[in-house]
């Protein structure tokens, strides 16, 4: 009996190993290190709210057995967690499993693309292959093997710079004022007759420098003649004598000032001989009442020689006669005009206004005058003032949101754009504002649909979206959004697009100072491979915020540069 179980025992023994031997299964592992695997990126990346990978790969000739299957799984691994990317099957020539088919003889290649929400943690993490194969009922699984180590997180150094736009005011410190009159002269003569100078727009003007001389608020700014002759005779001559009545009419004028006792800088008086006054002749004829007036259009169209032009109306005898009456005396003249500077309410008379008797500035002056103070509750008294007295102005509200945003009152922003998009629909500037709060709020598609609506409210508005471009990871868009601009979230943009030339960007903005605009350029440094970058500027990032140093311990982006005594010395 004893020596019959022990032939039992020792025929379950070869049995066992033959089938061990037999077992497709065994060979794989015993040849797993000729599978070729390929994982990209490595390190992996978070692009936008996931983190994708590809993975490639290939088996050498008769190692995948026709008979067998399996499921290769991508899992990364971070602290004491993991999630699985979505597998990959494989499956022999004759395998009844689902799967990419690998030729046994030949052997074969495949690929694989698979993602997964990023979940904080995952910066310090590994991506290993795990891979088990099916023969028949049997399955085994070969050794995990590291695919990947760390995963960059640099997107999210993204700046919340968030830009709401203020409803401007459109208050101008002074403005021009035109004072015309013209002066008449016969003809072949520059002598101002003093008839001209009774006349009663002569009159007028000297009445409104007298006036002018009086009031504090006006300053004389220049004299504008421009001077013609009509056009009869030579062109020459009636050039020089545009010239003549220029300087005549200039000077008839300018003895009325300095009778008024103003004062004149050099180059006060403008003066502009124009020759022969076609232009003019021409829109005379065209509001008279002459003769055969469509007759000499048709010739001022017809002839661009002027001499011709000429001679041809004074073959029309009569009708010629009746335009030396009428129509070219009026252009024998100088056009006068002073121009004077009315000046606006000074600053300072704006704050003492805006203390004594606010209501009495106009909406331009009020909103000018919120510009004037630094302090917020300043700010928004005046922009409740103006609110108050101009309620049917979107830039009330919109003004006074916009000053809730940078105090983080989004509730509150929200509110008062809303009323002024009630007040001025589908505004450009409060789509803008309003995209800000959803931003600010996490609703990033509902942010760019108000960006959408902004068009045209100015370049903050393509910064807004660059912001969002950035989260959802649409670097190239980032950066034509940040086409032309520099700032710490142009130079990530271009960063994270393939770009690694961002110092510039970086070091003519207004954030070059900032700990993080140095670590993106050590960050810059570690992708170009050039150390003296990296090292410089980290060493200048952390000594500006220390908590830098230990994201730069854990950052994928230096993960080449982990062991170099250079790299643990700046963050140690």
């Amino acid at each position: 009996m004893k020596n019959q179980d022990a032939k039992l025992l020792a025929l379950a023994v070869v049995t066992s190993t033959a089938f061990i031997a037999c077992n497709p299964l065994s060979k794989m592992v015993k040849r797993q290190s000729e599978v070729n695997y390929e994982l990209t990126p490595n390190p992996v990346e978070m692009h936008g709210d996931s983190i994708a990978i590809s993975l490639s790969g290939s088996f050498p000739t008769k190692y995948f057995n026709t008979k067998v299957s399996a499921v290769v799984t991508p899992v990364i691994v971070y602290g004491e967690q993991s999630t699985e990317f979505a597998p990959l099957k494989l499956k022999g020539e004759a395998s009844e499993e689902e799967g990419t088919v690998i030729n046994y003889e030949k052997g074969g290649s495949f690929s694989h693309t698979a993602k997964i929400p990023y979940q904080e943690g995952m910066d310090v993490a590994t991506v290993e292959l795990r891979v088990t194969g099916k023969y028949k009922t049997q399955t085994k699984d070969l050794d995990p093997r590291k695919a990947a180590d760390g995963t960059i997180i640099t997107p999210k150094l993204v700046m919340a710079s968030d830009k709401a736009i203020l409803g401007a005011d459109k208050f101008e410190k002074f403005t021009l004022e035109n004072n015309n009159a013209e002066i008449h002269y016969v003809v072949n003569q520059s002598v101002v007759r003093g008839s001209e100078m009774t006349d009663a727009d002569i009159k007028d003007l000297k009445a409104k420098i007298k006036a002018y001389q009086s009031n504090p608020k006006m300053e004389f700014n220049s004299l504008v003649v421009d001077a013609y002759a009509s056009p009869e005779g030579e062109i020459s001559k009636n050039e020089n004598l545009a010239n003549e009545r220029a300087a005549s009419g200039a000077k008839a004028i300018e003895g009325l000032l300095k009778s008024a006792k103003v004062e004149m800088a050099e180059g006060f008086s403008k003066l502009n001989g124009k020759g022969e006054d076609w232009e003019g002749f021409k829109k005379l004829m065209t509001e008279s009442d002459i003769k055969d007036k469509e007759l000499i259009i048709r010739v001022l169209e017809t002839y661009s020689d002027l001499d011709k032009r000429e001679q041809e109306i004074k073959n029309l005898a009569a009708t010629y006669t009746e335009v030396a009456k009428k129509i070219l005396p009026v252009l024998r003249r100088s056009q006068l005009n002073l121009v004077m500077k009315h000046h606006n309410l000074t600053d300072d008379e704006i704050k003492t206004l805006v203390d004594t008797k606010i209501d009495s500035l106009d909406a331009e002056q009020m909103l000018y005058a919120a510009t004037l103070y630094d302090d917020v509750a300043k700010k928004e008294s005046i922009y409740n003032s103006f609110a108050t007295k101009f309620p049917q102005d979107w830039r009330g509200p919109n003004n006074i949101g916009y000053l809730y945003v940078a105090q983080n009152k989004l509730g509150d922003a929200k509110s008062q754009f809303e009323k002024a998009l009630g007040l001025s629909a589908d505004n450009a500037i409060v789509n803008n504002n309003l995209g800000v709060i959803e931003r600010l709020n996490g609703n990033n598609d509902a942010a760019m649909e108000y960006y959408n609506k902004a068009t045209g409210a100015g370049q903050e508005v393509s910064e807004n979206m660059g912001i969002v471009n950035i989260i959802k990871g649409d670097y190239a868009a980032a950066v034509s959004n940040y086409s032309g601009v520099n700032s710490f979230n142009a130079a990530l943009a271009n960063l994270l697009n393939g770009n690694n030339s961002i110092a510039g960007t970086i070091d003519g903005s207004a954030d070059k100072d900032e700990a993080l605009a140095y670590y993106l350029k050590a960050v810059a440094g570690a992708r170009s491979g050039d150390k003296d970058m990296l090292v410089n500027n980290l060493k200048s990032a952390v000594s500006k915020d220390a908590s830098l140093k230990g994201k730069a311990k854990r950052d994928a982006e230096f993960i080449k540069f982990k062991d170099d005594a250079e790299f643990q010395a700046a963050v140690n």
